[in-house]
């Protein structure tokens, strides 16, 4: 009997154990046609938000121009790594905004 109780207290200190490791790391499997792979239980560039952002849009940049005081947007040009909005502000004077594709800071303003 003293056996018996021995085994059955290993047996429940190591389910606990496995169940407190494994909450931890959820992992799965998937089978396709490449075999049976492992799933980390997570992929790699992505997070809760979603995918990755790789560039800013023309929209999305006039939306950010427009919050630096850009009232008319008269065009939106790539130069590399930025976007260059040109427009005008609420009194008529010429603005320029300069923005990073990538992240959507604000790298200067022109006016």
């Amino acid at each position: 009997m003293q056996f018996r109780t021995t085994i059955l207290a290993g047996s429940l200190m190591a389910l606990s154990l496995g169940l407190a490791g494994g909450s931890a790391h959820a992992q799965g499997i998937s089978i396709g046609p490449g075999g049976v792979q492992v799933d980390p239980g997570y992929r790699r560039g992505y997070d809760d938000r979603g995918p990755p952002r790789s560039e800013l849009t023309r929209g999305e940049a006039a939306r950010i121009a427009r919050r630096e005081g850009l009232v008319d947007v008269d065009g939106v040009d790539r130069r590399g790594p930025r976007l260059i909005v040109r427009g005008s502000d609420r009194r008529g004077d010429d603005i320029s905004v300069v923005i990073d594709s990538r992240s959507g800071d604000v790298l200067d303003v022109r006016r």
